[in-house]
């Protein structure tokens, strides 16, 4: 699986992913389990074999704001936490049970100085999350919360059930009493 998303980028030797792979280990987290907690530095990167998480902030207000939720076939980590070596605002906990395959960041500093080709997988992977970060904000700026949904039932029908929600509603930017109205006007 971490093998054919590797190869849908065009730039590592099959020697390379080979080595990649020996580097990762397997991770599972329960439901509710934390992959990083806000305060904490993050070190590692990992690939969602299985499940779903959410990464999400709390403002002064104590209410918690989910902005991303990661489906299988991603790659996670707190991105500005693990490059700026600073400690992390976000959480990132699992929302269903998780199997991850984690690679640690001195890993990936030694392989980004043992080939070109990591280097520039590393900026393939910088610049796709700044336009999904983009897309986000687009949609957010541009589209109603009925729009977002749909299009999130487009993409991850097989998911869209098992996220509890209160987190659903967050992502969105509506109340869940909004969420469930939706729900309600959309029929499938």
């Amino acid at each position: 699986m971490v093998r054919d998303f590797l190869k849908t980028f065009n730039t590592l030797t099959a020697t390379e992913i080979d080595h990649f792979e020996q580097l990762l280990t397997i991770r599972h987290l329960q439901k509710g389990d934390f992959f990083i907690s806000e305060g904490k530095y993050c070190k590692e990167v990992a690939f969602v074999k299985s499940g779903i998480l959410r990464s999400f902030f709390t403002p002064e207000s104590g209410e918690e704001i989910t902005y991303c939720i990661i489906f299988p076939n991603s790659l996670i980590t707190a991105y500005s936490s693990f490059i700026t070596a600073q400690p992390t605002q976000e959480n990132i906990q699992a929302v269903a049970f998780c199997e991850l395959l984690v690679i640690q960041k001195s890993d990936i500093d030694h392989l980004s100085q043992s080939s070109p080709n990591w280097i520039k997988f590393s900026k393939m992977i910088a610049e796709q999350q700044y336009i999904e970060l983009e897309k986000r904000l687009f949609l957010f700026q541009k589209e109603k919360a009925k729009k977002r949904y749909l299009d999130l039932i487009e993409n991850q029908p097989a998911y869209i059930q098992q996220i509890p929600l209160q987190y659903l509603a967050s992502y969105l930017g509506v109340t869940p009493r909004h969420l469930s109205r939706l729900r309600k006007e959309i029929v499938f």
